[in-house]
């Protein structure tokens, strides 16, 4: 195994760590490349009493990551240059590590006319309409013909509604002897397929969010033999987390929901097999109001962006599940590469990973304070993240 306790000439960096500003890096610590998430609501504008550009980075900068793309479902939506325009100013004055803004695939997300997507093209990471699915296929097969043209992805969430029927959590064991609604698997997988077909046609770049069934897993990896030009992620609580930890709590609602064990099981299959190119946080910050109604009232989302390479190393990589190799490319390199974001030269996260830390949501700087982690030990500490050489995250 690559050894990262050395200075990280092979990182695409060129000087010793004491000359870029985290002095001192105490011995048996580990270097890795800024991590890059591409898939976060930082809330602003229009939700900033859920987060901000400043707390959302901060976080991010904690958690390891130099580089997010933060989703369009805010106000204004930005589906216009100026509506974009909004959010760039705020990530000029507040961000603390790089941000890409998403581009809405329809106007106001609603799903009835497209974006200015040209215009939007030289400004944003890729489109998309997070936090809902397009519920037309010729309105997204549209875009998809367009985003072509213009070389940008479609990036998707898919949901069928006329399949929600108001469900809330997976339609499994737990929905069923708790009495509680739940969602189908195939509200995802239906509308993945039906994507697929549109790529078929048009030749899209396309790629989906968090992924959290055993069909989903299967339509990729066939879609990836067939040559098409396909990727998708999936979250971390969906590899670590089923409906068998479902609690009667608000901090276990997010959508799509935790699946059954064999869901769980085809995702880090997916990992393995490179079906699943990109472990993005879904970081979904919302007011403790909104998430204390359980999981029938509580709005859907968790943050993430502090506890997911923790997570990820103590669950999967120190029981031999995944190499760390595997997890930093899928954290790191994957995403960057897909999404055609550069890691520059002086990016890079300092961890402890013998370090034991006990998951406290109070203690987050993100806003959010949902997360199903709470209380969790777990083993791996940021001691420091640097990006662009600037020291954006210190723990003293």
């Amino acid at each position: 195994m690559k050894d990262y306790r050395i200075h990280p000439t092979d990182l695409n960096m060129n000087r010793p760590l004491a000359e870029m500003g985290v002095v001192p890096v105490p011995s048996g610590s580990v270097v890795f490349p800024g991590f890059c998430d591409v898939h976060v609501h930082f809330r602003e504008p229009g939700f900033s009493y859920k987060e901000t550009i400043s707390s959302g980075t901060a976080a991010a900068a904690r958690g390891g990551y130099t580089d997010v793309c933060t989703m369009p479902n805010l106000n204004p939506v930005p589906d216009s240059l100026a509506s974009l325009g909004v959010q760039e100013e705020l990530i000029a004055a507040q961000a603390r590590v790089r941000v890409h803004p998403y581009g809405a695939i329809t106007q106001g997300e609603r799903g009835e006319a497209l974006s200015d997507l040209a215009a939007l093209a030289p400004h944003v990471v890729a489109f998309s309409d997070d936090g809902r699915g397009v519920q037309n296929g010729e309105m997204m097969r549209r875009a998809m013909l367009e985003a072509k043209r213009l070389g940008k992805l479609i990036v998707a969430h898919c949901e069928d509604n006329s399949l929600l029927r108001g469900g809330y959590i997976h339609d499994g064991a737990y929905a069923k002897a708790h009495g509680h609604a739940g969602i189908c698997s195939e509200s995802e997988w239906g509308q993945i397929r039906r994507d697929l077909e549109l790529v078929r046609e048009t030749g899209c770049g396309y790629h989906v969010c968090h992924i959290s069934t055993k069909e989903s897993v299967a339509l990729i990896r066939q879609a990836k033999r067939e040559g098409l030009d396909v990727s998708c992620e999936t979250a971390p609580h969906y590899l670590v987390l089923d409906e068998n930890d479902l609690q009667e709590d608000g901090r276990f609602k997010m959508n799509p929901p935790l699946r059954s064990p064999a869901d769980r099981e085809a995702l880090i299959e997916g990992l393995l097999d490179g079906t699943i190119d990109v472990i993005a946080t879904d970081h979904a910050p919302h007011s403790a109001e909104e998430k204390a109604k359980g999981l029938r009232g509580s709005a859907f989302g968790i943050v993430g962006l502090e506890t997911a390479f923790p997570v990820l190393y103590t669950k999967l990589v120190r029981p031999g599940i995944l190499s760390l190799e595997k997890l930093l490319a899928l954290l790191a390199y994957n995403p960057r590469k897909r999404f055609a974001i550069p890691l520059h030269e002086e990016d890079y996260t300092v961890w402890d990973l013998e370090h034991s830390v006990t998951v406290d949501p109070d203690a987050f700087l993100t806003m959010g304070r949902a997360t199903p982690f709470a209380g969790w030990e777990l083993c791996g500490s940021c001691l420091a993240t640097v990006c662009d050489g600037r020291v954006v995250y210190q723990n003293r």
